[in-house]
């Protein structure tokens, strides 16, 4: 089995011992994005809306650094601190596809990193 390590500056840079992103043959693992700013590595999102659009942004930078685009994207796991934003986080998702959606789930738990509402991680075919 090859790996590849997929690692751009236009994404949050991993705050723990993982990589953004690890490609093995046709598949691309995306790690959980949380809604870190790149420029500023810090979380500036005021609301759930801003923090799913960073989100959203930081998975296609990643995506980009691969040379793919939502397009490529078959499965999403999204992560909510609580359940009640599910429509919010929803619609702003939903608004970077374009045709065929991935399959996906949608858990609700009790905290994530940085006192976050939102992570998202994605699995990408080639």
């Amino acid at each position: 089995m090859e790996k590849k390590i997929i690692n751009t500056p236009n994404a949050p840079a991993p705050i723990g011992p993982y990589s953004q992103a690890v490609q093995t043959g046709d598949l691309l693992f995306i790690s959980g994005q949380i809604p870190i700013d790149p420029a500023t590595n810090k979380v500036e999102a005021t609301d759930i809306i801003g923090e799913a659009h960073q989100v959203m942004h930081n998975l296609k930078a990643i995506l980009a650094a691969a040379s793919l685009d939502f397009s490529h994207v078959v499965k999403t796991t999204i992560l909510l601190t609580d359940m009640s934003s599910f429509g919010e986080v929803n619609e702003v998702y939903g608004k970077y596809f374009t045709g065929d959606f991935p399959a996906r789930e949608t858990y609700a738990v009790k905290t994530l990193p940085k006192n976050v509402n939102v992570e998202i991680s994605m699995i990408a075919v080639l």
